[in-house]
């Protein structure tokens, strides 16, 4: 009897044990991003890039788009969103100019996550990682700088939809009905269109006039809009 409870003991111990190496080998939570900087045309950062694709196509990037790997689009810890670069992989002189609309890469010394389209385009989606070079450039003729807006409500009701609008207008700028592109088909009231800090201050009036909302990018002109433009 002895010898049998001396043994379920150490049987104890030794799962105490395993339990606790199991919990002290746990990843530390994931620290968040730092904010982004300031930067300027010209300024460079040399590094180590990757690239995403499947399974983060289609998902909502951190600006608020709907990542398109087939895009020329990239991820950066603290650029600002819409900043513009030209990447160039210093194995091959390869380069390809890409916008900043995610958040990333959070592994090693990484300093870029490129779409993989970017990727394809110098010619790093074998090795998977390049050295790269980035500059900071202006943004193409006529591209359209980012702009923002709140999100007040949405429904699939189209009516219900159009007569918040209705009430919106003339107290709130640029108020506008846009169905999203899933099934089912919900329609958002949409306010604002200006820059991210805009629709912030924006969205402070709408609660104070006892308004729901949230900021998002738009991306209006890909959008079925009606209302005054």
């Amino acid at each position: 009897m002895r010898l049998h409870a001396l043994f379920s003991i150490a049987v104890i111990m030794l799962f105490a044990s395993s339990c606790s190496h199991r919990k002290s080998a746990k990843r530390a939570p994931s620290v968040p991003p730092p904010p982004a900087r300031t930067v300027h045309i010209g300024d460079v950062e040399r590094g180590i890039a990757s690239w995403y694709g499947v399974p983060y196509h289609g998902r909502r990037a951190a600006n608020g788009e709907i990542y398109d790997m087939r895009q020329l689009t990239a991820a950066h810890r603290t650029m600002p969103f819409g900043t513009w670069l030209r990447v160039e992989n210093e194995s091959n002189r390869k380069q390809v100019n890409v916008r900043i609309t995610d958040r990333g890469p959070f592994v090693g010394d990484r300093i870029i996550d490129l779409s993989q389209r970017a990727a394809e385009e110098i010619a790093m989606i074998g090795p998977g990682l390049a050295k790269v070079k980035l500059t900071v450039i202006a943004p193409p003729k006529g591209e359209v700088v980012e702009l923002y807006g709140v999100q007040v409500a949405a429904w699939s009701d189209r009516e219900r939809a159009e007569a918040l609008r209705r009430e919106l207008s003339g107290k709130f700028p640029h108020v506008v009905v846009v169905p999203n592109d899933a099934a089912p088909v919900l329609y958002r009231v949409i306010t604002g269109r200006s820059t991210r800090d805009d629709a912030q201050e924006l969205m402070a009036r709408l609660r104070a006039a006892g308004y729901r909302g949230f900021v998002l990018r738009l991306d209006l002109p890909k959008m079925g809009v009606s209302g005054p433009s």
